[in-house]
């Protein structure tokens, strides 16, 4: 063995070994070993949380939007829906007999004496929709401003009755929506804005500047920050883009309160659960919030639990109240106001007791760490002012892009050259019969002639047209419509409804076709497209936290392997929550994997490039490009035919379209355009890593967080966020 292994005992008269990266020196000190050892073993702890921190806050996040929406929305079934009954006890009975026969679930029904007290249920929104019975016929009402889905529900279930009995059938839309929100989107996308503004920066206050969270300076901020947001989010969905018309004063009322409640309860969160509150404002506000919102979709048509939680929810209480104001004269407003006010006002008292007890029981408390020293990328800014705009910056310009680019794209669906082949039996009588409906409906339809049934199957199944109206002919007195229901459920609407006119129009029978219809587990087409936004989610989360979390992992001989493993995992469980957990989706694991595998690590290396660049500012270049422009180019929540001609630009380069088409192709096509879509995410991948090697090769990669760096007095200013007494100046870890 030789004289210098630290396993000989052939050591110089009195000379002890030291242990492996121990000196001399700190040998000869009593304890020093153990406190070096127990200096590594913190610093390799540590370094473990730092990368759990990494894959744990994506993991939670990712699974909590797919899971949530997808279980919420993937199957919407009626469920206790109150439908008003009017007239005779006899015509009542027979009519409330024959709707629970099919299915006595699905409403509940609440017979009233007259056809105006059922009106009155209806616009007080105590009724999904009524039905007023008469000798001969049957009149349904409903309100499309209460909810545009929710009134095709009613129609829905109530039509099929009333002709099912031999009346004949009249509607009645008693609140419609106007023009400038034909699909009733405006409400629900402030809403959604309002709560992301009032849960958001929580969170980066509490990361970069905590100082900011002591509650009497925060409290008259909040106030301030909540009458900003209500000031720009009227004024972009109001005067420039001409969504919501008059009710100013009380629009901005309730939007300011809104943000000024969830401000609150958010920072009660923060003060129970630091960091993680983030989280927990997400669930109630988002996953949750926004289903039990009745915004998008009925909560009478969703699980059990969402009508309860509409009930006492910030995001319903909000998007009821706005659409109380802007559609119902403000009938039914009161209510849900009175939850936002409970909710600010309990948390705020809350939040006080809570810093009241924690001062008698640390009133010495040291102030809490400052995990981001700063949002753009370089060194913790020196003064306030820029870190404190540049906190503002963020949540600001998440809600103009979110109201401006998603909103704007998708709040008056209306057909522009939707591609629908007319099929004739000659060339000649396609040609002439094209010429005929262009003129009647001129910018609507881009109307192909084709000759052959055959092959306008074809091009409905392969997606190039939306639908085919094959014409009448000698042989076959009746107009067939074929459809592609998973190639757009939206799309599907509006040819079944634009045609059904045309041949109701030319007195001919219509007879219709789906040729690839959706799954009774995925009955809206939900799946393709949440499971494509958990894929999107996953690629630049991974990037944005670990950035912050793990900043060890930022090379690229490091991060391409780790990001790589990460895209196999997380699609792997996206799947298992698609499949095995909701029930959207069934089997394709392999292909689903792979083509999750490869926009997963794509879309991280295009976060990547941001991140090197501008540090965590890279989430709003990277969501304004992959999600607010993403989602209405994917063509999956409404048809690119239906909004301005730039998405459908938009749908053949961006990741989120290619995603949504891949799993669209799996699902339903044997998997037929799936390589396009796959060697569009690998361009942007490819370049994008492309890019970050140059970047790399100028700009050395920041591995370590940046120091806190304040300068004198700065952080003696700062209060632990659950305090109200200030805490020692000193040196602050950059820990997670």
């Amino acid at each position: 063995m030789s004289p210098t292994s630290p396993t000989s005992t052939d050591y110089p008269p009195g000379e002890a070994p030291t242990a492996p990266g121990e000196t001399a020196a700190s040998a000869a000190v009593p304890g020093a070993p153990d406190r070096e050892a127990a200096a590594l073993k913190r610093a390799k702890a540590e370094k473990i949380g730092r990368y759990v921190a990494m894959f744990l806050m994506p993991l939670m996040m990712v699974s909590m939007l797919v899971g949530g929406y997808l279980a919420a929305m993937h199957a919407p079934t009626p469920h206790d829906m109150p439908i008003a009954v009017t007239g005779s006890t006899a015509q009542v009975q027979q009519f409330t007999d024959g709707l629970e026969s099919g299915n006595p679930d699905a409403v509940d029904v609440r017979v009233v004496e007259s056809e105006q007290e059922a009106r009155q249920l209806i616009l007080d929104r105590e009724a999904s929709g009524a039905v007023s019975l008469s000798a001969g016929s049957a009149t349904v009402y409903t309100a499309s401003a209460a909810g545009a889905s929710q009134s095709s529900s009613v129609t829905a279930l109530l039509a099929p009755q009333v002709l099912a009995q031999g009346l004949a059938l009249a509607t009645e839309d008693l609140a419609p929506l106007p023009d400038s929100d034909m699909a009733g989107l405006g409400a629900m996308f402030m809403t959604t804005a309002l709560m992301l503004a009032g849960y958001m920066p929580l969170s980066l206050i509490l990361s970069n500047s905590p100082e900011l969270l002591r509650f009497r300076r925060f409290v008259p901020l909040l106030a301030g920050w909540s009458a900003l947001i209500a000031a720009l989010v009227w004024t972009v969905v109001g005067p420039i883009m001409g969504i919501v018309e008059g009710h100013t004063a009380a629009v901005l009322g309730i939007c300011a309160l809104a943000v000024f409640a969830v401000g609150s309860v958010q920072l009660f969160l923060t003060r129970i659960l630091g960091p993680m509150a983030v989280l927990v404002g997400m669930l109630f506000l988002m996953v949750l919030g926004v289903p039990a919102s009745n915004m998008s979709m009925s909560v009478h048509t969703m699980p059990w639990i969402y009508p309860y939680l509409h009930g006492f929810l910030p995001a319903a209480a909000t998007g009821e109240s706005l659409r109380a104001v802007l559609y119902f004269e403000g009938n039914g407003a009161g209510s849900h106001l009175l939850v936002l006010v409970i909710g600010a006002v309990a948390a705020l008292l809350l939040t006080l007791g809570i810093d009241a007890r924690k001062r008698r029981r640390k009133p010495n408390a040291a102030p809490p760490a400052i995990n981001v020293a700063s949002l753009h990328g370089g060194p913790r800014p020196k003064s306030r002012t820029w870190r404190y705009v540049t906190l503002a910056f963020f949540p600001l310009t998440m809600v103009v892009m979110m109201l401006s680019l998603m909103l704007g794209a998708m709040h008056q669906p209306e057909p522009r050259d939707m591609p629908v082949a007319v099929v004739g039996a000659t060339a000649e009588q396609a040609e002439q019969a094209v010429s005929g409906l262009d003129q009647q409906m001129s910018g609507l339809f881009d109307l192909r002639a084709v000759d052959s049934a055959d092959e306008a199957r074809g091009q409905v199944r392969d997606r190039t047209v939306v639908a085919a109206f094959v014409l009448p002919s000698a042989g076959n007195p009746t107009a067939t419509l074929l459809t592609n229901e998973a190639g757009g459920m939206s799309a599907q609407q509006v040819v079944l409804s634009v045609f059904g006119q045309v041949a109701a129009g030319q007195q001919v029978e219509l007879a219709t076709e789906n040729l690839a219809p959706l799954k009774d587990s995925d009955s809206m087409g939900m799946a393709t497209m949440y499971l494509a936004m958990g894929w999107i989610m996953a690629g630049f989360m991974i990037i944005v936290v670990g950035s912050t979390a793990a900043p060890a992992s930022r090379p690229l001989r490091k991060l391409v392997p780790i990001v790589l493993a990460w895209a196999v995992g997380i699609s792997a469980f996206l799947w298992v929550i698609a499949d095995v957990f909701v029930g959207a989706i069934d089997g394709h694991f392999w292909p689903l994997l792979a083509a999750g595998t490869v926009a997963v690590f794509c879309v991280a290396m295009f976060t990547a490039v941001f991140d090197r660049l501008i540090g965590m500012l890279a989430i709003l270049p990277v969501i304004g490009i992959l999600m607010f422009l993403g989602v209405p180019a994917s063509g999956a929540a409404m048809s690119i035919y239906m909004e301005p001609e730039i998405f459908r630009f938009l749908h053949e380069i961006l990741p989120m379209p290619a995603a949504v088409e891949s799993i669209r192709s799996i699902l339903y096509f044997d998997g037929d355009t799936v390589w396009t879509h796959m060697l569009t995410l690998g361009i942007w991948g490819a370049v994008s890593l492309v890019v970050v090697m140059i970047i790399d090769r100028f700009k050395p990669v920041r591995t370590e967080p940046h120091p806190v760096g304040e300068p004198a007095g700065e952080i003696s200013g700062a209060y632990d966020a659950s305090t109200e007494t200030a805490a020692p100046s000193g040196k602050h870890s950059a820990s997670v």
